[in-house]
């Protein structure tokens, strides 16, 4: 399973052969730096790191310095481990978008947007009251009854409520490669993946 850190850019559309309009998003991927290789004779299992996004040596601390250091790169934003990756790596090397080709199919994860503190209504997808007629007063976003009185004296865990909404790690799975543009480093990729422009995402292969 090889995998690429990288950018999302946004979303478009391409026109296939057929002439269908595909929704797309585009990625900037790469290219990322092999900043440690762990093995299971040291670290009790074997996996790659790669780092990605330039940082600045100021904001970075002397810990960090000296492990990018050690692989001669320069400071990165942003560090993940990877298992089980196709091609032997050594440390120092770079991983390019180049690993993938249209037609593969990969799984994206990133961090949803951050929706703040929601109602049951946009939180859970509650319909409301639905009217308010009969004196009905302050009910139609209302969650409605929590759970009965003397028998359990308590709200079930796991009670469909509001609370804080997005701002968490989700995957997408088995999304299409559409095309890969090497000289940009962009991964154009079928459908929709979480979190807002910008934002860092992780493609597995």
């Amino acid at each position: 399973m090889s995998g690429i850190i990288g950018k999302k850019v946004g979303m478009t559309s391409i026109f296939d052969e057929a002439g269908k309009n595909i929704p797309c998003t585009v990625i900037e991927a790469g290219p990322c730096v092999v900043t440690q290789v762990r093995s299971v004779e040291t670290d009790g299992y074997a996996a790659i790191q790669l780092a990605y996004d330039e940082k600045k040596e100021k904001n970075t601390s002397a810990p960090l310095k000296g492990h990018f250091q050690k692989a001669g790169t320069t400071p990165k934003r942003k560090l993940v481990e990877f298992k089980t990756f196709e091609d032997e790596k050594n440390l120092g090397d770079t991983v390019t978008v180049e690993i993938f080709n249209s037609g593969d199919f990969v799984d994206v994860v990133g961090t949803s947007k951050g929706k703040g503190f929601q109602g049951v209504v946009k939180r859970h997808g509650f319909a409301g009251v639905g009217m308010q007629t009969h004196g009905q007063h302050n009910r139609l976003r209302a969650p409605g009854s929590l759970g009965a009185s003397s028998w359990p004296s308590r709200v079930f865990k796991g009670m469909r409520m509001a609370g804080q909404t997005g701002n968490v790690r989700i995957k997408v799975q088995n999304l299409e490669v559409v095309k890969v543009y090497p000289e940009q480093n962009l991964l154009v990729v079928k459908g929709s993946i979480p979190g807002a422009k910008g934002s860092f995402v992780i493609v597995d292969k």
